[in-house]
């Protein structure tokens, strides 16, 4: 893997005091981490409104093909900010209770929708919205010994932010049903057991096997195709097989009419690294 696979330079960066810290590496993967380590990168209103943020900036650079998020101190993200949560529940008295300033103006679904692909590394404790968060990545690493629970259930809250239609859709119905009902704790090893996690890591080795990963992606792979291919799965979960496969062969016809196709082909066949150019409109997502 050459240096720029290895290399990490902020193009960006980081400051010690944002919320969520963005940085860009020379291989064009984006790195958002989530900066409040003193309050276990709780999830709330600022913090969801400038991560949401970096990732409008990143999906419009042209030179980012790859985000990968993760968290600062020993969470990944431990769920709703207890004090917006308390807050939220004082005010059901007053029938005055915003959720906005709890989970920002936009849900964490929100980044099914990107073109670029999404990677977490969860580096400690992921719960409640932190985990719905990780659940909508693309892809996700864990640390070894990382803690994971809905924790909705033990909060009197029902499942929310859309956990209830992405986590059966990982780990399948039952596995679903046990975590949602029961709230209960259950760590990495258990989370990869369940498809949760592609891998469990030693905790100091997370973000260089996860980072290694993302480099690979965004030196080898096409930007246009892993645009469309995240599209199609996220948009096909709400599809039927029939409009599925017709969709997916105007898909592939539009794909070797791109130049990317040439580019892959010939790199494959000159046995050399492909030389894909950035991400750019691709009519035929709206089209079919």
């Amino acid at each position: 893997m050459s240096s720029a696979s290895t290399e990490a330079t902020a193009n960006t960066a980081p400051c010690p005091d944002e919320a969520v810290r963005y940085e860009i590496r020379d291989s064009g993967v984006a790195v958002l981490t989530l900066n409040r380590p003193e309050r276990m990168n709780a999830w709330g209103g600022g913090l969801a409104s400038a991560l949401y943020a970096h990732m409008d900036a990143a999906e419009a650079d042209p030179a980012v093909r790859v985000m990968v998020l993760t968290g600062s101190g020993r969470a990944f993200c431990a769920g709703a900010d207890m004090g917006d949560l308390d807050a939220i529940g004082g005010a059901q008295t007053s029938g005055d209770v915003d959720v906005t300033k709890l989970v920002g103006e936009r849900y964490p679904a929100f980044v099914t929708e990107l073109r670029k692909p999404l990677i977490a590394a969860i580096n400690g404790a992921c719960a409640g919205i932190g985990l719905t968060q990780a659940l909508m990545c693309d892809v996700r690493f864990a640390a070894a010994g990382a803690k994971f629970t809905t924790a909705f259930s033990r909060r009197g809250l029902t499942a929310e932010y859309g956990v209830s239609w992405i986590l059966p859709r990982v780990v399948g119905w039952g596995p679903a049903l046990d975590l949602l009902l029961s709230g209960r704790v259950f760590y990495a090893e258990e989370a990869a057991e369940l498809g949760m996690v592609k891998e469990v890591v030693p905790p100091e080795q997370l973000m260089t096997r996860t980072l290694e990963y993302a480099d690979d992606m965004a030196l080898n792979c096409a930007p246009s195709s892993m645009a469309v291919i995240k599209q199609q799965l996220w948009g096909d979960a709400l599809r039927g097989i029939q409009e599925t496969s017709a969709r997916a062969e105007k898909l592939m016809h539009a794909s070797m009419l791109r130049p990317d196709f040439i580019e892959g082909i010939s790199a494959f066949f000159e046995n050399r690294r492909p030389n894909f150019p950035p991400l750019g409109d691709l009519t035929e997502l709206q089209q079919s």
